[in-house]
Formats: structure tokens, C-alpha cells, sequence
């Protein structure tokens, strides 16, 4: 006899190994994030301990290198880690994902010395990283940043501020991208800079609508001096390193968005199938099915596209293109769903007695981050039609 209600997301994993690193991540998740997610979410509280509880799990570093303290792991199962976990808490998957991006400078463009210094710390839980691209006045257009890298002897200047910094505040290490030369994308340089360094400084968080246990803050370089040899790849070529981390940081938030939607839906499920109406479970009623229907399916389809991504990266093909419309797709998935689940509840739905409320705050800004949305759009159009023709 079928059993009904939420069921097991059937995985796609490829060894025994990260089969048992899953069954970790939903152990964890279960008995450490999920139980205090709301009553954290509502106070504001930020998980610290839960991201060095993560690290030495050994997740915290899934898809790089054993030789550097991470697990060595395919894009494949990083993301399917990271979607339980936020499927647990926003919070913390959405926080993976941004350590996982800040460490990406060190991973793929770092010398031998770089990765051997400072990887085994950023991966194994002791320090939690930011990603420093965005600027009050450069977002979407972010080879227009003005935060300014000057050669001073042995050490780079840094001066300027940058906006909407998850971890902003936080922090341990900041990855941070600097204009050290001309205008434009050649001009941009990388720069990995220690959260305690004198002359960097948080602003107040933002205060937002949802994820409010994840500071966002703008963070500011008042003549911050970082040694040379904290200069990531070549100078100019920061924007390079920039663009390669965010294709890999929008699957990122493509299975955040995933395991946001599918926890929203299992709520739903869940209460419908108990509830009765008219003397009987109002899952029974057409209308109700047929918007579990579509939820399941939108959700089913972001998880298989995602996965393709992944499995592009995995295999050294290009996957810009399927990276931007991953991330499009299963966040305009998340909030449709979100939605579609607050609905199922009725009046139920729009309390803080129940998570879903929260689910759907917490899926617009998916919509946002790591380039909105219609950012995504160029890209992919870009991809079918070729740079936008310019008089």
C-alpha cells in the first residue's frame, strides 16, 4: 500500500561515500538546525556555532581538494548537501554556499603556498568567509566597482565599500575584489583580507524582510593593508575570478532555492492531507491536488537542472549558461511555490505558527542574490543570440 504525504527525495548520488554524507547532512540537519530554525530566524540569531559544527562534519569544504582539508566531492553531491541543509534552515544552506564561494579564489587561482596556508583553516570550520563584489553603486553592473587597490611597497591600500556582503561583520576572511588598475573588467583585482585587519569595519545589518538570522551588511576598507602575498591570480585579473565563482555560486543558490521549495511543500502536504473540510481531508479536493501537482513538478524539473549543471562543472564543460538558468529557474520556482504553500493553509498559512510564512519571505531574495534574475536572463540569452547589439 503507497504510503502518502512527504516522501524521501530520491538522490542521485554516485559512490557509498556520498551516500553516507548524506545520510550525515539530514542526521545533522534534523537533530541541530531544524528544531530551533524559527524561534533563531525570529530572534535574529546567527549560527555560528551550527557553521563550525558543519566544518567538522567535514561539509564545510565538500568540493575541493583532500589535500587541502575538503572532501574531494563532485559539484553533484555538494549541491544536493547543500539543499538539505537549507531545506532545514535558509540560513545555514544559504551561508554554505556563500563560504563555499568565498573560498573559490584561494581553490582555483591560488599558488601552492596560498591553497597550503590558508584552505585547511577556511575548510575545516575555524574561520567562515564573505564574498566582497557588490558596491552601493555597482551591482548588477559589477565591472563598474570603485573600491581602489594601491601598491604601497610590499602591501596593497584598500579603500572603499561594498554592499549587501552575506557574513558582512562576521566574518573571518573576506575575498574581495579591487579595482587595481584601469576601468573596467581588466582593471579588477582579488585580494583575500583577514576579518580583524585594521582599518575594516561593518556598518549596522540590513534589515530585511527575511533571513534575518544571516547578517547582510555593507563593509568598509578605510586604508586596509594587505601584504602582497595575499594578492589572488595575476593582477587584472580579478574579474576573471570573479564571473568563474559566481557560475559555481548560482547552482549554489539554485539548490537552496530547491530544498527551500521542497520543505515548503512537505509543510503543506502535511497539513492538508489532516485537515478536513466538509467532512473530509481537504487534500481531497481537485484544486488542492492539482497545485500539489505542479509544485512537486516545478520542484522535480529545478532539482534535474540543477544536477545537469553540476554535472557540466564536474566534467570540465562550459555551464554558464545552464549555471544562470538553474539559478533563474529554481528560485522563480522557490517563490511560486512558497507562495502556492502559504495558500494551501489558508489564514493558517499567513501566522508564524507555521514555517511557510517564513519560506516565502525567505524565497524572494533568492530572486537577488548572485545576480537577479534578470540578469540571468541575459546570460542565457546571450548564450542563444550572441552580446546585445550596440548603435
Amino acid at each position: 500500500m503507497q504510503e502518502h504525504g512527504p516522501q524521501p527525495v530520491i538522490r542521485q548520488l554516485p559512490t557509498e561515500e556520498a551516500r553516507d554524507l548524506l545520510a550525515l547532512t539530514r542526521d545533522l540537519a534534523r537533530r541541530e538546525i531544524a528544531p530551533a530554525a524559527a524561534a533563531d530566524e525570529d530572534a535574529g540569531r546567527f549560527p555560528r556555532e551550527t557553521f563550525t559544527l558543519i566544518g567538522e562534519a567535514g561539509l564545510l569544504g565538500l568540493p575541493y581538494p583532500e589535500e587541502y582539508g575538503g572532501a574531494g566531492q563532485p559539484y553533484e553531491v555538494y549541491l544536493q548537501v547543500l539543499e538539505e541543509l537549507a531545506a532545514a534552515r535558509l540560513t545555514v544552506g544559504l551561508g554554505v554556499s556563500v563560504h563555499t564561494l568565498s573560498c573559490h579564489a584561494v581553490a582555483s587561482y591560488g599558488s601552492k603556498e596560498q591553497r597550503a596556508e590558508h584552505l585547511p583553516a577556511m575548510l575545516g570550520g575555524a574561520l567562515l568567509g564573505a564574498y566582497c563584489l557588490s558596491e552601493p553603486t555597482s551591482g548588477s553592473d559589477a565591472a563598474a566597482l570603485r573600491t581602489r587597490a594601491v601598491r604601497d611597497g610590499g602591501d596593497w591600500v584598500l579603500d572603499g565599500t561594498k554592499a549587501w556582503i552575506t557574513h558582512g561583520g562576521v566574518a573571518d576572511f573576506y575575498t574581495v575584489l579591487a579595482r587595481s588598475g584601469g576601468e573596467g573588467a581588466r582593471g579588477i583585482s582579488a585580494y583575500l583580507v583577514p576579518g580583524d585587519a585594521p582599518g575594516l569595519s561593518a556598518a549596522a545589518p540590513e534589515r530585511k524582510m527575511g533571513l534575518k538570522g544571516s547578517p547582510t551588511a555593507q563593509v568598509h576598507f578605510d586604508g586596509v593593508r594587505v601584504p602582497d602575498a595575499r594578492r589572488i591570480g595575476e593582477e587584472g585579473q580579478g574579474f576573471t575570478i570573479a564571473l568563474g565563482a559566481l557560475d559555481s555560486g548560482r547552482l549554489g543558490i539554485a539548490a537552496c532555492a530547491t530544498g527551500l521549495a521542497q520543505a515548503a511543500l512537505d509543510g503543506a502536504l502535511g497539513y492538508v492531507l489532516q485537515r478536513r473540510q466538509f467532512g473530509r481531508p481537504v487534500a481531497d479536493f481537485q484544486g488542492l491536488r492539482f497545485m500539489l501537482a505542479d509544485m512537486a513538478t516545478r520542484i522535480e524539473a529545478g532539482r534535474a537542472l540543477y544536477l545537469s549543471a553540476a554535472r557540466l562543472r564536474d566534467a570540465g564543460r562550459p555551464f554558464t549558461a545552464q549555471a544562470a538558468m538553474a539559478k533563474l529557474f529554481c528560485t522563480d520556482t522557490a517563490m511560486q511555490v512558497t507562495t502556492d504553500a502559504v495558500q494551501l493553509l489558508g489564514g493558517y498559512g499567513y501566522t508564524a505558527d507555521f514555517p511557510l510564512e517564513r519560506h516565502m519571505r525567505e524565497a524572494k531574495v533568492l530572486q537577488i542574490v548572485e545576480g537577479t534574475n534578470q540578469i540571468q536572463r541575459i546570460v542565457v540569452a546571450r548564450h542563444l543570440a550572441g552580446p546585445e547589439t550596440r548603435r
